[in-house]
Parts: structure tokens; C-alpha cells; sequence
């Protein structure tokens, strides 16, 4: 059984700009932490390959899919499917947010 402690993270900076810290990174998936400091934004981008999903634990936002722009907050999840432009800018009290992408995330992947 593979146990990963929060406080072993290591964070990293994506290419899109958000910092994550990777909880599981297999073959098939991938699970991370992404935080947004105050009115920090991700890069628009997308994934070729990867179906993405957003679960916001805190903080709030604006999210842009596909030209679609929706305010989003704490608990809010985000279906982001493969080849979909998205932007996530974070509110006045920054985001963070559970990532888990299917196949696992790669920098190579991500097209700005």
C-alpha cells in the first residue's frame, strides 16, 4: 500500500505557472495539489491528452473553459475534458485546489 504524507510534498512550478505538490503520480493518473496566490492566474492552456479535474477545497475564482467564464469556489468541482482551453484566475484570497488528471500529468502535454 503506498501511503503519501502531505508534509513530504515537494512543490514545483508547472508550465503553466501554478504551483502543485503531487500526491500520486502513476502510469494511468495523477493526483495533485494547486494553489493560486491572490489574483495569480494559470497560463491558458490545454492538455492533448489529459482529461482533467478541478475540485476547489478553498478560496474562489474565475474559470475560463472554451470561452465559457464562470465564477467558481470552495467546493466546486471542474470537468476539464482533453484539447479544452482553460485559465483559472485565483480571487482576492487566492485557490487551491485538487487536480487529478487521467493519463497522468505530464509537462510535455501542456500546449500555451
Amino acid at each position: 500500500m503506498d501511503v503519501v504524507a502531505y508534509e513530504t510534498l515537494v512543490p514545483f512550478t508547472t508550465k503553466d505557472g501554478s504551483t502543485i505538490r503531487e500526491f500520486i503520480h502513476s502510469p494511468a493518473q495523477s493526483l495533485a495539489e494547486a494553489t493560486l496566490g491572490p489574483g495569480q492566474s494559470t497560463m491558458r492552456h490545454y492538455h492533448a491528452l489529459s482529461e482533467e479535474i478541478y475540485l476547489l477545497t478553498a478560496g474562489s475564482g474565475t474559470m475560463e473553459l472554451d470561452g465559457d467564464v464562470r465564477e467558481v469556489g470552495e467546493g466546486d468541482a471542474i470537468l476539464i475534458p482533453p484539447g479544452a482551453w482553460h485559465e483559472l484566475r485565483a480571487g482576492s484570497e487566492g485557490v487551491r485546489l485538487l487536480c487529478c488528471c487521467v493519463p497522468a500529468y505530464r509537462h510535455d502535454d501542456t500546449y500555451v
